[in-house]
C-alpha cells in the first residue's frame, strides 16, 4: 500500500513546495481583497489580521516540519501527516474535509482568475459596447482548460508552469512596491478605516485563505525526492517570506491611498504600480498558479484516503487510489476533483468559497498543532524527528485555531465539526480496524501519571496523616472464582481512595508462570471493564502467599505514596483459606498497615442497601475507620440508594454517654448517617454477642465488625458462627483515625 503513494518519477526538490506554497500565498487574496482590508479595519487592524492568522500557520509550519521529519511521509500530504499520528478514523475525517476545501480552493481562485479581466470587460464594453457581465464567460472556459492539462499531462506540466507565472507574479508585487500613487491620503493615519466597517472576524475570514499556502506545499509529498529535506524548508521559508510581504504590503496600502478608495476598487493595486496593467496580468499569474496548485494537490489527497481504503465500498477505495502506470499520477481522483470545482465555480461567489475553505483549512491547521502537542507531552521514544517544534507553540497554534472557528462564523464551525464527527462514526463503523488515536493517548495519561506519581510520592506526608484515605491493596488466588473481594475493592477506591488488585499465582518465575501470568491479567482487566471501577490490576508470581505479601507490602502503590490498608476474604463454606489472613497477620501489622477481611456467604451483598457497623468497647481504635469505610462504600454508585446503621454494644450505665460521644462525632465528621440509626444496646453478662450481632443484621447488606490483634489467638473461631448473615468485613485499625 505504501508505494501506492510514491510517484515513480518523485524527483521534485524544496523549490517546487516553496514556490507552490508562496504562489498561494501571494495570491488572489493579495491582489483582490487585502487592500479592501486595510479599508476595512486600517493598517494596525490588519496587522492584527496578519498576526492572528500566522499564531496559526507558524505553529502549524512547525508541527509540520516536526512530523514530517521523524517518519517516511508519502502522498496524501497533510492527511498522511495527520492519519499516521492521529490515526486513520480521525486522519480520514479531518483529511476528507481537507480534500473538500482544496477542492473547492481551485474554483476559488478560477473565479479570482476572472476578476483580473475586469480591465479587459471595461475596454471591451467601452470600445464595442458590449457587456460581459457574468465573469463565468470567463471563469469555465478556464476551468475546462485547466481540468484538460491537469488530466492530461499531470504535475510535470503544473510545475512548469509554475515556474513561469511565479516569475510574473513577483514581477507585478515589485512593479506594486515601486509604485507612487495620487491618491494617496493626506495625512498617513495607521488606525484611519471607512466609517462603517465590516466586522473584523468577517474580514479575517475572507482574508485567512491568503496563509494556507501550507497545505498547497504538503500536498506534493508523493512527488518529492526528499520529503522530510522539502517539506520543512518550503513551508516554512514560503511562510516567513509570505509574512513579510503582507506586511510590506499592508504598510504601502496605508501610505498608498484613502481608506474609501481601497474598500471601493478590488483592483486598487494597479492605481498604486509603476505600471497599472501589470496588476490584472500579476492577479491572472496568481491566481492560475494557486488554482494550478490546489488542482495538483487536491487529487493527491483524494489518492491516498482512497489507497487507505477509507470509504465503505472497496471497489471505489481502489478506483480513486489507482493512478497512472509509470507516473501514479491520480486521474481518476482528479476527476472527481474537477467536478467539485466546476461546481462551485458555477456558483461564482469569492466571498462565500473563502469561507468555507477558511473553515476547513483552520481546522486541518488546528488538527496539525493538536498532533505535535500531543506528540510532546506523550514521549513516545518511536517519536524522534530531526526536527523540533516546541509544545508552547503547538498549543497556541491549536488553541487559536478552535477558538477563531466560532469567531469566524460559528454556524459554519460547528458544520464543519458535525460534518466531520458524522464521517468520523461512518468510517469507524465500517472500519474498526483503522485505529491509532488510542496510541497517543495512552503515551499522554502515561507521561500524566509518571508526574503525578512523583508529585504524590514527594508532597506533604502530614497531609495524609490529617486527612485519612484508603489505599489498599487486595492479595487472591481466588480471583476467577468468587468477585467480592474486587467489588469491596472497587467499592473503596471508587471515590476516595486508591486500590490494587492483584492475581497470586504460586509457584516460580519462569517461562511458563510468566506466560499464566499475562493470560490472567488479560482475563481480569476483561473482567473488570464490565464494572464500574477505577482498581488497578496486576499479578504477581511467588513461591508462597507469605512471600507475595512480603513483597506487595513494599509496593509504594498506583497511589505513589504506598498502601496502608489490606483485604482478605474467605468463603464461609471454604473457611480454611482464612489460614492466610491470621498466619501473616504480624507481618502485615508490622508494616502498619489495616486489615479488613472480608467473610462471603451465599446471600453476597444482597441488594446494596443497608450497611450495619458494629462497634463495642473493644473498638476505640476501629470505631472510627469502620465509620469511614461505610461512607466510602456508599460512594459507589452501586450504594446509591444505601444508608448506614450503627449498633453500639457498652455496659447500660454508658449507653447515654456513648450515644452521645457517637451523635457528636458522626455531627462534626459530616457523615450521613442519621441519628435514629443510631442504636444502643446494652451488654448482658454471659451474653453471646455473635447472636446478638445475628439478630439485628441477618438482613443487612453488609456488616462491619471490629477485631483486634490480641484476640487472634481464637483463630478461626474469631470469624465463624454468624449463621445467616449476609457479607462481613472485619475491620483491624492499625491505629484510632480521625474523623474531622
Amino acid at each position: 500500500m505504501a508505494g501506492k503513494l510514491i510517484s515513480t518519477k518523485a524527483n521534485f526538490g524544496t523549490a517546487p513546495v516553496f514556490l507552490t506554497a508562496l504562489s498561494t500565498i501571494l495570491g488572489a487574496i493579495l491582489f483582490l481583497r487585502f487592500g479592501w482590508a486595510v479599508g476595512q479595519v486600517g493598517f494596525l487592524g490588519v496587522i492584527g489580521i496578519i498576526i492572528l492568522g500566522h499564531l496559526i500557520t507558524i505553529p502549524a509550519a512547525m508541527a509540520v516540519a516536526e512530523i514530517a521529519t521523524n517518519q517516511k511521509v508519502q502522498g496524501g500530504g497533510a492527511y498522511y501527516i495527520i492519519s499516521r499520528s492521529f490515526g486513520l478514523n480521525i486522519g480520514a475525517a479531518i483529511g476528507i474535509a481537507l480534500y473538500l476545501s482544496q477542492a473547492i480552493s481551485v474554483a476559488f481562485y478560477v473565479i479570482a482568475f476572472g476578476e483580473a479581466f475586469e480591465p479587459v470587460i471595461d475596454y471591451i464594453k467601452e470600445a464595442y459596447a458590449i457587456d460581459i457581465y457574468d465573469r463565468r464567460v470567463i471563469t469555465l472556459p478556464t476551468m475546462a482548460l485547466l481540468s484538460f492539462l491537469i488530466l492530461t499531462r499531470g504535475a510535470n506540466m503544473g510545475m512548469k508552469a509554475l515556474y513561469v507565472v511565479v516569475t510574473i507574479l513577483l514581477t507585478s508585487i515589485a512593479f506594486f512596491f515601486m509604485g507612487h500613487s495620487d491618491i494617496s491620503p493626506v495625512e498617513i493615519n495607521f488606525n484611519a478605516h471607512i466609517s462603517e466597517p465590516k466586522d473584523f472576524f468577517y474580514v479575517f475570514t475572507i482574508i485567512f485563505p491568503a496563509f494556507t499556502g501550507l497545505a498547497a506545499g504538503l500536498g506534493l509529498s508523493g512527488d518529492l525526492k526528499d520529503p522530510k529535506k522539502s517539506i520543512p524548508r518550503g513551508t516554512l521559508w514560503a511562510t516567513i517570506v509570505g509574512m513579510v510581504v503582507y506586511i510590506f504590503a499592508a504598510y504601502k496600502f496605508s501610505v498608498s491611498a484613502t481608506p474609501e478608495a481601497l474598500a471601493d476598487d478590488q483592483l486598487i493595486m494597479s492605481r498604486i504600480a509603476i505600471w497599472g496593467p501589470i496588476i490584472p496580468v500579476g492577479l491572472a499569474a496568481a491566481t492560475l498558479s494557486s488554482a494550478l496548485g490546489s488542482i495538483m494537490v487536491a487529487p493527491r489527497t483524494l489518492q491516498a484516503i482512497g489507497v487507505d481504503d477509507i470509504f465503505p465500498k472497496k471497489g471505489f477505495n481502489k478506483w480513486l487510489a489507482k493512478g497512472k502506470p509509470g507516473s501514479n499520477e491520480p486521474v481518476n481522483a482528479s476527476i472527481i476533483s474537477v467536478i467539485i470545482a466546476f461546481f462551485f465555480v458555477v456558483i461564482g461567489d469569492v466571498n462565500m468559497v473563502a469561507q468555507v475553505i477558511s473553515m476547513f483549512f483552520v481546522v486541518t491547521y488546528g488538527a496539525i498543532c493538536l498532533i505535535s502537542l500531543l506528540e510532546h507531552f506523550a514521549a513516545d521514544p518511536a517519536y524522534r524527528p530531526t526536527f523540533r517544534s516546541r509544545w508552547y507553540l503547538s498549543a497556541i497554534g491549536a488553541f487559536f485555531s478552535f477558538w477563531l472557528m466560532f469567531k469566524m462564523n460559528a454556524p459554519y464551525a460547528t458544520a464543519s465539526l458535525i460534518i466531520m464527527g458524522i464521517i468520523y462514526q461512518v468510517i469507524s463503523k465500517y472500519s474498526k480496524d483503522k485505529r491509532g488515536l488510542n496510541k497517543l493517548f495512552r503515551g499522554v495519561v502515561f507521561q500524566m501519571s509518571q508526574f503525578l506519581q512523583v508529585f504524590a510520592q514527594r508532597a506533604d506526608k502530614e497531609d495524609r496523616e490529617v486527612s485519612w484515605r484508603p489505599f489498599a491493596i487486595c492479595i487472591s488466588h481466588d480471583t476467577f472464582k468468587r468477585r467480592s473481594a474486587f467489588d469491596m475493592l472497587r467499592w473503596i477506591s471508587y471515590k476516595y481512595g486508591f486500590g490494587t488488585y492483584i492475581h497470586f499465582i504460586k509457584g516460580l518465575l519462569n517461562e511458563e508462570t510468566s506466560l499464566e501470568s499475562k493470560q490472567s491479567l488479560k482475563r481480569l482487566i476483561n473482567l473488570a471493564g464490565h464494572s464500574k471501577n477505577r482498581v488497578y490490576l496486576d499479578t504477581i508470581i511467588s513461591p508462597s502467599y507469605t512471600s507475595a505479601i512480603a513483597q506487595v507490602v513494599q509496593l509504594s502503590g498506583i497511589s505513589g505514596k504506598g498502601n496502608n490498608m489490606i483485604l482478605f476474604e474467605f468463603s464461609r463454606s471454604k473457611p480454611e483459606s482464612l489460614n492466610d489472613a491470621i498466619n501473616n497477620y504480624k507481618l502485615i501489622n508490622s508494616a502498619g498497615f489495616d486489615i479488613c477481611v472480608l467473610n462471603t456467604s451465599y446471600k453476597s451483598f444482597g441488594y446494596k442497601q443497608e450497611i450495619h457497623i458494629w462497634i463495642s468497647t473493644d473498638d476505640y481504635e476501629n470505631a472510627n475507620l469502620m465509620i469511614l469505610l461505610g461512607y466510602i462504600i456508599l460512594g459507589h454508585p452501586d450504594w446509591k440508594k444505601g444508608f448506614i446503621k450503627i449498633f453500639a454494644l457498652y455496659p447500660e450505665n454508658e449507653l447515654e454517654q456513648k450515644r452521645d460521644e457517637l451523635i457528636s462525632l458522626i455531627k462534626s465528621g459530616r457523615i450521613p448517617i442519621s441519628t435514629s440509626n443510631v442504636e444502643m444496646i446494652p451488654i448482658v453478662e454471659n451474653q453471646n454477642k455473635k447472636q446478638v450481632i445475628e439478630k439485628h443484621s441477618v438482613d443487612a447488606d453488609l456488616s462491619l465488625i471490629g477485631f483486634r490483634s490480641e484476640t487472634l489467638e481464637e483463630g478461626m473461631e474469631l470469624f465463624s458462627g454468624y449463621g445467616d448473615m449476609g457479607n462481613i468485613l472485619f475491620v483491624s485499625s492499625n491505629q484510632e483515625k480521625e474523623i474531622d
